[in-house]
């Protein structure tokens, strides 16, 4: 079964935390991705640019409209995420539970599967 885990931090935490502090969190995710590249269980792996370059765009009644980021609303912004391959749910949130972010943020674990199920 497939599994996603996202990487939920807060929008301002990349900043707070600074340049070699990131580069050392980072480091720790691209370990902790070749340790599950190794185990033939990890499908893909991104780390994502800050909410604050980002957009967002909607369509109603036919009309788009699109608003940039930052969004003062956003409490949390996906920081990245872990496509996994993996038999069972408990597996997945095993996983979520070893992952280095898991210790400054929150790690969202979703099954994949169809919007109508």
């Amino acid at each position: 079964m497939s599994y996603m885990l996202l990487i939920m931090a807060p929008p301002e935490q990349r900043e707070e935390r600074g340049l070699e502090a990131g580069k050392a969190v980072y480091a720790q995710m691209l370990r902790f991705a070749d340790e599950l590249k190794q185990r033939g269980v990890l499908r893909g792996v991104e780390s994502l640019a800050s909410s604050k370059k980002g957009a967002r765009v909607q369509v109603r009644d036919g009309r788009a409209s699109l608003v940039d980021g930052p969004f003062a609303e956003a409490k949390e912004m996906i920081g990245g995420f872990f496509l996994l391959d993996v038999p069972t749910r408990d597996e997945a949130l095993a996983i979520a539970a070893q992952c280095p972010a898991a210790q400054w943020c929150t790690v969202e674990v979703r099954e994949l599967g169809p919007c109508w199920a």
